[in-house]
């Protein structure tokens, strides 16, 4: 308990912080840049997989950047918090660094490697894609546990959570198709999603003239085709993806 009032007042104060530095005020810009040197310099270093320091490597000065990128970027009610914000503005912006410098090198033969120098920019080419490829992957990681994330504060609304989607999830693929036209029929209508987000309940009575669909079953997979409905109308493209390859 202790912990968590803890927590929550250091959001607080953070937010307070970022608040008054979206404002205006550059000493709280400059603070807050110092202070949390350490978090990004982190996760710079943990996407690089090497130890940076601020002045030498150019990593450690994008990934300072990109803090202050998001900084001004970053908006409370978005649903995450600012350091997760952060983390992700980071590691997007090492993903860009990396991307610039692959580009810009040439692809070096193995005949032209006759000297060290060549030798030095060959492997430097090597890291770099291979640095990128981890960092891809790394940055979809965090956007898909972005997005759960942003997803599961929104179900909460609604009385659902994610940990009951495994109980209520329609075990056959058919009946998991029919509650995917359910939510497309749902996420298609204006006049239905206005109920659905004003009363967090489905409109069991209107569905039940479109859909071959019976009351019972309706209720039965309430919280599935509420989930599914918010992540057709939502920002979700990895969750989106994920509903056309299993439903």
């Amino acid at each position: 308990m202790a912990l968590n009032l803890l927590k929550n007042e250091q959001q607080t104060e953070i937010g307070y912080l970022i608040e008054q530095a979206q404002n205006g005020n550059k000493l709280i810009r400059e603070q807050l840049i110092r202070d949390y040197r350490p978090f990004y310099l982190r996760v710079a270093s943990s996407s690089t997989r090497k130890y940076l320091v601020l002045g030498r490597d150019d990593e450690a000065s994008i990934a300072m950047l990109a803090f202050d990128e998001a900084i001004t970027a970053y908006k409370k009610d978005a649903g995450s918090s600012f350091i997760s914000f952060a983390e992700i503005v980071i590691k997007r912006r090492m993903i860009d660094f990396f991307r610039r410098r692959s580009k810009g090198q040439i692809e070096i033969p193995i005949s032209a490697l006759e000297s060290e120098e060549h030798e030095n920019a060959y492997l430097q080419q090597i890291e770099s894609k291979e640095a990128l490829g981890v960092l891809r992957i790394q940055h979809e990681a965090e956007e898909r546990r972005e997005e759960i994330f942003r997803l599961n504060q929104l179900l909460s609304n609604y009385g659902v959570l994610f940990a009951d989607l495994l109980k209520t999830a329609p075990k056959h693929k058919d009946a998991r198709e029919r509650a995917l036209e359910v939510a497309q029929i749902l996420a298609s209508d204006p006049e239905l999603m206005s109920y659905l987000t004003s009363r967090r309940s489905l409109p069991l009575k209107e569905l039940e003239k479109r859909v071959g669909v019976s009351r019972k079953t309706l209720e039965r997979q309430r919280k599935y085709i509420i989930t599914l409905t918010l992540i057709l109308v939502g920002e979700f493209r990895y969750l989106q993806e994920y509903l056309k390859r299993t439903v």
